[in-house]
């Protein structure tokens, strides 16, 4: 058993390190366009960024920027196959971690969030 699933013993702090991971990780998905990317690498175990950009209705250019940053940041990995490279996440903690953030946003955010974004889009 890990310290997290532990919960006899009084809460530790984290050490710093952790703590700079887990805003790396965060900030990494804190944006749309990644958050797309990375949803539809949690829906389909590997894209081209052609297929990226049919999942996400995003254009290439956007999305490669993106992969990029991912890439850099350790969150997916890229395979190439002759003329095309393939994205998949880096781990499936990544994928547990989207699939249980978009299960909150539909259980657990407000009807006034959902409104607000809702109508951002309209």
């Amino acid at each position: 058993m890990n310290k997290l699933e532990d919960s006899s013993s009084a809460p530790e702090a984290l050490p710093d390190w952790v703590i700079e991971c887990l805003s790396r990780l965060f900030s990494s998905i804190s944006d749309h366009t990644r958050i797309r990317i990375v949803y539809a690498l949690t829906e389909a175990d590997r894209l081209n960024v052609s297929e990226i950009a049919e999942h996400t209705g995003l254009s290439i250019s956007a999305i490669s920027h993106q992969l990029r940053l991912l890439r850099d940041r350790a969150m997916l990995q890229a395979t190439r196959e002759g003329r095309s490279v393939y994205y998949s996440l880096a781990d499936d903690h990544l994928r547990a971690l989207i699939k249980t953030g978009v299960q909150h946003a539909y259980e657990d955010c407000t009807n006034n969030l959902r409104r607000e974004a809702e109508s951002k889009n309209s």
